[in-house]
């Protein structure tokens, strides 16, 4: 079947999370003025971060422990003393800043102008609800789609297949006439093709993953296959 509908990712795929994630810590210590070891401090949490989210994704842990946790386990790592107390207000400066940034993922601009004339876009995220709007809207994100679903509107996160069905629902879109395109593999690309959609992996990290999958490693190269 024709290519009809394209569901993207949003963190890490189109926006660029590292990069904005970087600016808004950077804004927050100075804030707080905690003193912290920048480079340090980034090459202990994101790592962190990571296997936080999956266990959030595997609904392991909320929200609250995700936010609180990542950053409580890198200040231990660090030798950083930070009381219970100030982390929660670092959790949630973090967040009130993170979308004041908004650098895009290298090309990101260029493939939406190139793909909006040719199909229907919509965001899938596991995102945070009361942040992802924010981005969208000061990233420039917003006019090239229709419809963002969030893990949190839906009440499951990616790869589970309710996210992807109730998206398809929710756009009037068929499995079969829909690619979803993101960077993780689990999440995006083995939990759309679970559900008969087509999947594009935004291998930026030029990560090992198996021959068959549609992949990428700039957004450019989506040309090849849309």
């Amino acid at each position: 079947m024709k290519i009809k509908h394209i569901f993207f990712d949003l963190d890490h795929t189109l926006w660029d999370f590292e990069t904005n994630s970087n600016q808004s810590f950077k804004y927050i210590f100075k804030q707080f003025d905690l003193k912290v070891d920048f480079e340090k401090f980034r090459s202990i949490y994101y790592p962190i971060n990571e296997n936080y989210w999956k266990r959030f994704r595997d609904n392991a842990i909320t929200k609250e422990e995700l936010r609180f946790g990542r950053l409580n386990d890198t200040f231990i790592k660090l030798n950083v003393r930070v009381n219970d107390a100030l982390i929660v207000l670092l959790a949630e400066a973090y967040i009130d800043n993170l979308s004041n940034y908004n650098s895009l993922v290298d090309g990101a601009l260029d493939i939406l102008d190139y793909l909006k004339p040719k199909y229907a876009m919509h965001i899938i995220t596991n995102g945070f609800e009361e942040i992802q709007g924010k981005k969208m809207k000061n990233s420039g994100l917003e006019p090239y789609f229709k419809t963002v679903i969030t893990s949190e509107q839906v009440g499951v996160k990616k790869p589970n297949a309710k996210i992807f069905n109730f998206a398809l629902t929710t756009c009037q879109a068929k499995a079969d006439e829909s690619v979803m395109i993101g960077d993780n593999y689990e999440a995006d690309v083995m939990g759309a093709l679970q559900c008969g959609l087509d999947a594009i992996f935004c291998n930026f990290n030029k990560e090992p993953s198996a021959e068959n999958i549609k992949s990428v490693t700039q957004l450019v190269q989506l040309k090849q296959y849309l």
